[in-house]
């Protein structure tokens, strides 16, 4: 009966540091954080310039006058 019992004890305990480990792991790091956050502001910033162009009307002229070449 006692090597059961430590025999759960060490199952449970080794969940347990499972457990604690996956959640470590999953937790970006701070600097991979702060990598992410910049390169998120670059691509709104090139959003935004896509955004510009497109509602241009120099835009929209300038594929008028593409598809009527072709």
């Amino acid at each position: 009966m006692n090597i059961t019992a430590v025999a759960i004890v060490a199952i449970v305990c080794w969940a347990i540091v499972e457990l604690v480990n996956s959640r470590n792991k999953k937790a970006p790091k701070a600097q991979d954080l702060n990598a992410l956050q910049q390169e998120l502001a670059g691509l709104k910033d090139r959003v935004q310039t896509l955004e510009k162009i497109v509602i241009d009307e120099n835009y929209d002229l300038k594929k008028q006058f593409d598809n009527l070449k072709d």
